[in-house]
């Protein structure tokens, strides 16, 4: 399939484990209640973008969005359980803002999201997708944002992310990142090792808290994730090793809908422009995730 495991690279982002369960709770819930607080158009409509949004869209007067919603600090739930938030969240809604729409935010599981663009389902996918060619032979997508891989573990854990062959290793499902400690896996037996125990989990909060609770030894999602989860767990996690297989996120249209792909490219360089981009980024702590040249397609 062309949208599984080369994910977004895929977390959720835990206030405590009590937080984790309160929000975990409430996923599949959609937002409900259209833009949320905060989002509604606001920013000065680029008139000449917003010609190029779909004439269906644009009636509408707003775009429904697909996102999974266990991924802080990039989408997540709020305490009351429907509403969505997080850093991908305030930046679309900028982005929307600009072409005059409000957003409609949907919770879904990551790997129901392409599919559900392509039928109609959702006008758009929001949700930390990694681009990369093979997705682009489907979808039209445009880059927003830039992120790597980062490893997380129990602080004080003693774990070589080059060496974990016989560990228990927690990943989302339908990410990069199961591709990469699987391709790990296979070089520990090669080598006449251990194999990599990989414990794969529908949403990221689950694979958290599964190495909060030392059900495993460690864990590896996108880099903005990884480090609000350590920050959020209050010392419980600690990063391990370096940021690798730095790749832009892109959001996700239908492969028809090139042109207003690059209204959402114009609508994003427009944030970089008069500096609301790297205010949305430093509110949540991931501006060091922060591009300079939005782009349809850049893989292809």
């Amino acid at each position: 399939m062309l949208w599984d495991a080369s994910r977004r690279r895929a977390v959720f982002g835990l206030v405590g484990a009590a937080a984790l369960i309160v929000t975990l709770a409430g996923c599949g819930d959609s937002n409900g209640g259209g833009t949320p607080a905060g989002g509604a158009p606001s920013a000065a409509v680029d008139s000449a973008l917003a010609a190029k949004v779909p004439a269906s869209i644009k009636s509408a007067g707003k775009i429904i969005i697909g996102t999974d919603s266990t991924y802080a600090p990039s989408e997540f739930l709020a305490t009351d359980g429907k509403t969505v938030q997080g850093f991908d969240v305030d930046l679309f809604n900028a982005v929307a803002a600009k072409l005059g729409l409000k957003t409609e935010w949907q919770s879904a599981k990551f790997d129901d999201i392409i599919p559900g663009v392509g039928s109609g389902k959702y006008n758009i996918g929001v949700s930390s997708f990694t681009i990369n060619a093979e997705r682009e032979q489907q979808v039209t997508m445009v880059s927003y944002f830039s992120a790597g891989t980062q490893w997380a573990a129990k602080a004080g854990a003693s774990i070589d992310p080059g060496n974990a062959c016989g560990k228990k290793v927690a990943v989302q499902t339908a990410t990069v990142q199961v591709d990469d400690v699987t391709k790990r896996s296979k070089a520990c037996t090669d080598g006449g090792k251990p194999a990599i125990k990989i414990d794969q989990y529908q949403d990221q909060g689950n694979a958290t808290s599964a190495v909060v609770s030392g059900k495993d030894d460690a864990m590896l999602a996108d880099s903005p994730v990884c480090a609000y989860a350590v920050k959020q767990t209050n010392g419980q996690l600690s990063l391990v090793g370096e940021i690798y297989e730095s790749a832009p996120y892109g959001y996700v249209l239908p492969k028809d809908q090139a042109d207003f792909g690059s209204a959402l490219a114009g609508a994003v360089q427009a944030l970089i422009t008069d500096g609301s981009y790297k205010t949305i980024l430093a509110k949540w702590g991931v501006e060091a995730g922060a591009i300079t040249s939005p782009a349809v397609n850049p893989a292809s």
